[in-house]
């Protein structure tokens, strides 16, 4: 009796831990873009109509956060950190995913070995991939056609949250959350300057010309933004909230920002003052651009996606994604993955 017991726990826990079963997942006509999800508490990807019907699903190896696709968005690549939340303990895993945003599959992984946590990914555009990790404290520069590891470069602080890679595919820009330091990583010789911009540091974003980074920064309740070539703060954008992630949006003019006090902000960069917020059903864990006019986040506890008119200050879509999810970036596309110009004519198609 007593094995039989085991064994019900066994089957029930293995149960819960699945993919939904094929009849909860909806028919894919492949006529509509779609938003693919990292479903961090589902340890997962997942592809949703703008309707919210749940496409597809892949499993990853574990807890995602972050991701960054290839220019044509074809490929993604995501870090499977392991655990859910920068607070919580554990050695965490030490794995990349790859998946073909095409077929919907995941056709590889980069192992980490040693290097655990992943969290802050990019792509360079010489085709570089630049992977931070937490445990312990690196920033590791990858080959993506090998899926091996080329370089390591201590980030002098604690903690490197997110990283950005520099157009000309020379410098790491590197947010160290528990250091209140952002550090600057030269790719070729690992030499790095840092500098201490406020508590917490965490998304960034570069202006289109590379001159500044934007720092949010979730304890400081600030964007802090930072001349990359002198390496000196210019300034900084008060935000009441926890700001977590930002992007630069209008032409390099307003930067948008999900907050986790549970809103998104807008600020002007040339006044560097707020200009308005829109509140949200739930924290704000991600800010994805789509284009120059919208922004996408999720709000991770409440199992939300938003898609954001920025000029217009308005949530254009709502996407409820399944149950227990756990969203966290989300990236829109069309099928054969290639991204449309304007989500106002994507939501024409619906």
């Amino acid at each position: 009796m007593r094995g039989v017991t085991k064994a019900l726990v066994l089957l029930l826990w293995c149960a819960c831990d699945q993919l939904p079963r094929s009849s909860e997942i909806a028919t894919d006509t492949q006529q509509y873009p779609v938003l693919v999800v990292s479903q961090k508490a589902a340890k997962s990807l997942g592809w949703y109509s703008l309707d919210g019907d749940l496409l597809h699903e892949v499993r990853v190896s574990d807890h995602p956060h972050e991701f960054v696709a290839s220019p044509d968005r074809s490929r993604l690549y995501m870090t499977d950190n392991g655990v859910m939340q920068i607070e919580n303990a554990g050695a965490g895993g030490n794995k990349v995913s790859i998946i073909d945003l095409d077929a919907r599959e995941r056709i590889g992984e980069v192992d980490l070995g040693d290097w655990r946590r992943p969290h802050g990914i990019d792509l360079c555009r010489d085709g570089t991939l630049l992977v931070t990790t937490e445990n312990p404290d690196q920033l590791l520069v990858i080959n993506v056609e090998r899926q091996e590891i080329e370089q390591e470069f201590p980030t002098g602080g604690q903690t490197p949250h997110i990283v950005r890679c520099s157009s000309d595919s020379r410098t790491a820009f590197v947010s160290n959350s528990r250091s209140r330091t952002v550090a600057r990583i030269d790719l070729q010789s690992g030499r790095r300057d840092l500098i201490e911009t406020g508590d917490r540091p965490e998304g960034s974003a570069l202006s289109d010309d590379g001159a500044k980074l934007f720092v949010a920064h979730r304890d400081g309740d600030k964007i802090v933004v930072i001349d990359t070539a002198s390496w000196r703060v210019l300034g900084e954008i008060a935000t009441v909230g926890s700001p977590v992630r930002c992007g630069l949006t209008n032409s390099g003019r307003t930067v948008a920002y999900g907050l986790y006090s549970g809103a998104i902000g807008f600020a002007d960069v040339g006044t560097m003052e707020e200009v308005g917020r829109l509140d949200l059903d739930g924290p704000a864990v991600s800010l994805e651009v789509h284009d120059n006019e919208t922004v996408i986040t999720c709000a991770q506890s409440s199992d939300l996606c938003y898609l954001v008119s920025v000029g217009e200050r308005r949530i254009l879509r709502e996407i409820k994604v399944r149950d227990g999810a756990g969203p966290d970036p989300a990236l829109l596309i069309n099928p054969g993955g290639k991204l449309d110009s304007s989500v106002q004519s994507m939501l024409a198609l619906k």
